[in-house]
């Protein structure tokens, strides 16, 4: 990753050296300048990336394989008015995403239609205006030689949590508070469905929140939003997450939308290795791919010991978290809903691969539909929805603590 290091340094070193009568205006968000970004197609010589900037920035740049990107992150940029058509002007580039990624920080992608390499990037800043520009260019390349340079670099401020020992269950005090998680679908970006001016992503955080208040204001539940931002956050972060702080249970939140057939109505998720109809299926990869185009693939297989014991674990979660999908579909139906045809439904979302959290991803509509449309965007109906989610998890707990008293009888 020496190309990695040596782009950062010269990002910094290329900061400090605006003069110091810029300095206030330096510490302002950098913005896009569309009209004089551009990325152009150089036939033979491959593919060159300009983008202006209203300032310079540190950066830092690598790539990553399966599918093929180049990724470049930024401290930070607004990308306000930047059309990813019109910056495109080649078929070599499959397409480009670009948003927040963690706070403070920005990336875009660049997903690549065959392995290319870097050979130049600089960043140069001009020393009156204190407008920069980052110019860089990608080179053909044979796929092995790729795939010996990509790989994200290590950063401690990105990578997820350090692995901590697992320990004995210990029971909670049945007066403790529930601990809840709640995941807000998608974020910075991944903005998730869009519809019109409607954007998933958004929509799922204010529902997070919402939700968040009316279970705190009934008591008896300890909630942390995984983000209350809009910032990128990985599938395999929001797990680990959701570990480091001890839950309970796990909510992902999501209103998707699909072209294919006429999906509607709420519905609960809770994981299986095989969807359980084809619409499961097209919206586990559509949650999983999004979370690929964005980073590094960290998921990795288990080892045979660590197979065993995500097992054993799995056999007291699976009942529990059925228990409390099946909890959370009949309190919101009873709140008039309206709810999918089936309701409760299984698909490989990895979000929901904790082996020892009890986790359900909550579909509360879909944005393609025009009725679940017009309910998501209705504050009224979103609040009996959180109250109906409550009222789902005050009756998965109560009768959570009654069976494991049991048990331990």
């Amino acid at each position: 990753m020496s190309r990695f290091l040596s782009v950062w340094a010269a990002a910094i070193w290329l900061v400090v050296l605006v003069p110091a009568g810029w300095a206030q205006d330096f510490s302002a968000l950098a913005r896009i300048l569309p009209q004089d970004s551009r990325i152009t197609d150089h036939g033979r010589d491959g593919v060159s990336i300009q983008l202006s900037l209203s300032q310079g920035v540190p950066f830092r740049l690598f790539t990553l394989a399966d599918p093929e990107r180049l990724v470049l992150d930024f401290q930070e940029v607004d990308w306000t008015g930047l059309d990813a058509d019109t910056l495109v002007g080649t078929d070599r580039i499959a397409q480009v995403k670009f948003g927040t990624y963690v706070p403070g920080w920005t990336r875009m992608v660049v997903q690549l239609n065959g392995p290319m390499q870097v050979g130049q990037a600089a960043m140069q800043v001009d020393d009156v205006t204190a407008g920069a520009q980052l110019t860089l260019t990608l080179h053909p390349v044979e796929m092995d030689v790729f795939d010996a340079q990509a790989g994200p670099p290590h950063d401690p401020r990105w990578d997820l949590p350090a692995a901590e020992d697992l320990v004995g269950g210990v029971d909670r005090d049945p007066d403790a508070p529930l601990r809840v998680v709640l995941d807000a679908g998608h974020g910075g970006i991944d903005p998730g469905a869009e519809v019109g001016q409607v954007i998933e992503k958004h929509l799922m955080l204010r529902f997070a929140r919402e939700l968040r208040d009316v279970l705190v204001r009934a008591g008896g539940f300890d909630v942390l939003l995984l983000r209350d931002g809009d910032h990128f956050v990985s599938l395999e972060r929001r797990v680990a997450l959701a570990h480091q702080a001890q839950a309970d249970v796990f909510l992902s939140l999501h209103a998707d939308a699909l072209s294919e057939g006429l999906a509607h109505g709420a519905t609960v998720y809770m994981l299986s290795d095989e969807a359980s109809d084809v619409a499961s299926a097209k919206l586990a990869e559509r949650h999983d791919r999004e979370d690929l185009l964005a980073g590094a693939d960290l998921s990795t297989v288990d080892d045979q010991v660590t197979d065993v014991l995500l097992d054993l674990a799995r056999q007291e979660t699976r009942p529990r978290t059925y228990a409390l999908a099946s909890a959370l579909v009949e309190a919101m139906a009873q709140t008039g809903g309206p709810m999918n045809r089936r309701p409760l439904r299984k698909a490989g979302f990895s979000v929901l691969k904790s082996a020892d959290i009890p986790s359900v991803l909550i579909e509360l509509g879909f944005l393609s539909s025009p009725r679940d449309l017009k309910n998501l965007t209705d504050p009224a109906w979103r609040a009996a929805m959180a109250g109906a989610i409550r009222s789902g998890l005050q009756e998965w707990r109560d009768a959570d603590a009654a069976r494991r008293a049991l048990v331990r009888q």
